[in-house]
């Protein structure tokens, strides 16, 4: 099996080629490939597929072989290996997911794709949808207790479900005590990629991010658009924000006039391999 291994701001998957390409035992693979001492070494397993509702469609797989409904910077990724490897000659690319069709523009510079702009979409902010156990009509700044401390937190859905707690110090959080107990907390009936927040000012957070099946991350897509919709929900953050990760920064925009979230970054190609 051919496969590309990728990185969006140290975010990195396994990509495979299943236009070109069969693969069976998908979560077993996953597993088999993430494993960082024993596999390629990877935050999961990412399958380029054929679609028949848009250009592409991508599967994504966590090291613990579930699979998952999106990933923002797996989703940019896509759009970069489709150009560069010659599987679509368009720099607007529409791909399927699990969470629903996303739209990409990609930037080139000598052939090769720079940057990459993900329209995600409006984010769900209706409980039911996200899905939280909460019976209102919308959940913002919910005080929740997590291991014996209670934050405040503002779940939201970009395709797939997050929850954003702004924290005081990102740096010297708890992240392995506090991200696994949010995760698994009774109140996210199908888990939770967990955002830790700071203000640095109205146009820059800083996040950490404990992701559903993966753990810490160096950087998400995803988890950044969220860390926004919080801030913007409680007057933390304007709409226009830079989000500062371990693995580097991301460009997040919230459009007023048509709700939908737009988020900017690079991806690099690692290396090809064969396993």
């Amino acid at each position: 099996m051919k496969f590309t291994k990728m990185q969006a701001l140290g975010n990195d998957y396994v990509y495979i080629n299943c236009i070109d390409q069969k693969l069976d035992n998908l979560s077993d693979w996953a597993i088999r490939l993430s494993n960082r001492h024993y596999g390629v070494g990877s935050d999961g397993m990412i399958l380029i597929c054929p679609s028949d509702q848009a250009d592409f469609r991508m599967r994504v797989f966590n090291p613990d072989g579930t699979e998952a409904e999106m990933c923002g910077n797996a989703l940019r990724s896509v759009g970069k290996y489709v150009f560069d490897y010659g599987l679509t000659v368009n720099t607007a690319v529409s791909v399927e997911t699990l969470g629903g069709i996303k739209h990409l523009q990609l930037s080139v510079i000598d052939g090769k794709v720079s940057m990459i702009t993900a329209d995600l979409g409006p984010p769900i902010l209706e409980p039911a949808l996200i899905p939280v156990e909460y019976s209102g009509n919308s959940c913002i700044d919910h005080p929740l207790e997590v291991a014996g401390t209670v934050f405040r937190v503002t779940p939201v859905s970009m395709g797939n479900p997050h929850a954003v707690a702004f924290i005081d110090d990102v740096d010297t959080f708890d992240l392995d005590k506090f991200g696994p107990a949010m995760e698994f907390h009774p109140f996210y009936p199908r888990r939770v990629n967990a955002e830790f927040a700071q203000v640095v000012d109205r146009q820059n957070l800083k996040m950490r991010v404990w992701e559903r099946g993966t753990g810490e991350t160096l950087a998400c897509g995803t988890g950044c658009c969220v860390s926004v919709v919080g801030g913007v929900l409680t007057d933390r953050c304007d709409r226009k924000v830079t989000v500062h990760q371990i693995g580097g920064e991301l460009f997040i925009e919230w459009d007023a006039q048509s709700g939908h979230i737009f988020l900017t970054g690079p991806s690099t190609r690692v290396f090809d391999g064969e396993i």
